[in-house]
């Protein structure tokens, strides 16, 4: 029994399961890559202030759920629990916006923090992959990004993804609905939080999942009722973009997400396979956020994907990810001097690209060859005095159990054509 383990709402990750937690990251980066998204990495800690302003006082996020540190220096520091005003704080301070190209373009991928009740679904620790469109307003951005988002789940297989989709109004014309929704709920019977919550932000009031606050919000206000024309306008070309790109969608009026900043172009991205805990992901526009953070007006967007969520909701589907073998050739020497030998014919092949490793610590032909078939190589390389003498190596292949010499010196040369000829098992 080991003397510690990992705290309670985290997760170690390790094979074979971390393969596809790492083929889920590559299938949500590489549409972005493609789109001419730029790689970014920040701190796993910001100063507190980034978050309080940036997310939302009045979020749960941030009165419940951070985790806040202070240093030996005083500073008052929160692990990171989420991505987006970590992202755009370190853009506006590289000054990226003023390199005359916007939109600056940003995707990340990394690990987040909250202090939650842990459940299946919800860590305290989690893993997100990320993509941000800061300097530009433009509903065919908007629609970019989701249209990326929804082709990264489309590529690993996942058929039960559902988008949902709402406008949440701007500076212009959320103003009138904010008093209306407010007049609207200061009538109902709810608790002492929710009723602080009012005033602070009533739209999260709408995001409240308790049945007891749901069953008294029939008949509130909706944002979409009180669009302003420009907002209209805006989110019914995000609309036809999304339609035009084969995504389908649902339009939520309720859906606001969990963080202050949006405006406009609310989505989320929900799976029924995940229980109470549906969100797999989601995002959308945030104009007013830069100048929160201390920046210029800096229209933007973006997302962040859940990886845990998505590997459950891969799971949920019964879709086991087509991965590549993490061992292509395994080495199997008896003896001292073929341990020397097939060393370096092991450091040759994967010098050449090939996935390859070696029986080690002096096993038996038995052992050895069960280590072989369990690591899911397609063809073993087995050399012992007398095969030495004769200058070959047996090259097995472990499917058909066919076993042939072949010189050392062509050794790497001959894999190499084969696994060319053949390709790679998965394993």
């Amino acid at each position: 029994m080991s003397t510690f383990s990992a705290p309670k709402g985290t997760y170690d990750l390790l094979p074979p399961d971390s393969a596809t937690y790492l083929a889920v990251r590559e299938a949500m980066a590489a549409p972005l890559r493609r789109a001419g998204y730029g790689y970014a990495e920040t701190p796993g800690f910001e100063n507190v202030e980034l978050f309080s302003r940036g997310v939302g006082e009045s979020t749960d996020i941030v009165t419940k759920e951070m985790y806040t540190l202070t240093t030996k220096g005083g500073d008052h520091l929160a692990l990171r629990p989420e991505g987006t005003a970590s992202v755009l704080r370190a853009a506006l301070q590289a000054h990226l916006h003023r390199a005359g190209n916007l939109p600056v373009k940003l995707w990340y991928s990394g690990s987040f923090y909250r202090y939650e009740r842990p459940q299946a679904g919800r860590y305290r620790h989690f893993s997100q992959v990320g993509a941000e469109a800061i300097g530009a307003e433009d509903p065919a951005l908007d629609a970019e990004l989701i249209i990326l988002a929804a082709d990264s789940y489309r590529a690993l297989g996942l058929t039960g993804v559902r988008l949902l989709l709402n406008s949440l109004g701007d500076r212009e014309c959320r103003p009138a609905y904010r008093a209306a929704l407010q007049e609207f709920l200061r009538a109902l019977d709810l608790d002492e939080d929710t009723r602080a919550r009012i005033e602070i932000n009533p739209l999260r009031v709408l995001d409240d999942k308790r049945e007891s606050v749901q069953r008294q919000l029939t008949g509130a206000p909706m944002m979409r009722d009180h669009l302003c024309q420009a907002c209209k306008e805006y989110h019914e070309r995000v609309r036809e973009l999304l339609t035009a790109a084969d995504i389908a969608f649902e339009d939520d009026p309720k859906l606001v997400r969990g963080l202050d900043y949006y405006t406009r172009t609310t989505f989320e991205f929900v799976h029924g396979g995940l229980g109470s805990q549906s969100a797999l992901g989601g995002g959308g526009r945030y104009d007013g956020l830069s100048e929160m953070i201390g920046g210029p007006a800096l229209p933007s967007v973006g997302w962040g994907l859940g990886v845990d969520r998505t590997v459950l909701a891969l799971r949920s589907e019964g879709i086991e990810l087509d991965l590549p073998a993490a061992t292509e050739v395994f080495a199997v020497p008896l003896g001292e001097e073929a341990a020397r030998t097939l060393f370096s014919v092991v450091t040759g092949l994967r010098r050449s690209g090939i996935a390859a490793d070696l029986a080690y610590g002096g096993k038996g032909l038995k052992a050895a060859m069960k280590a072989a078939n369990r690591s899911g190589a397609r063809y073993a390389l087995v050399a012992g005095e007398r095969d030495l003498a004769e200058g070959v190596i047996q090259l097995k292949d472990l499917g058909s159990g066919e076993q042939r010499p072949v010189p050392v010196e062509a050794l790497v040369t001959e894999v190499t054509g084969l696994l060319a000829r053949t390709g790679t098992p998965n394993g």
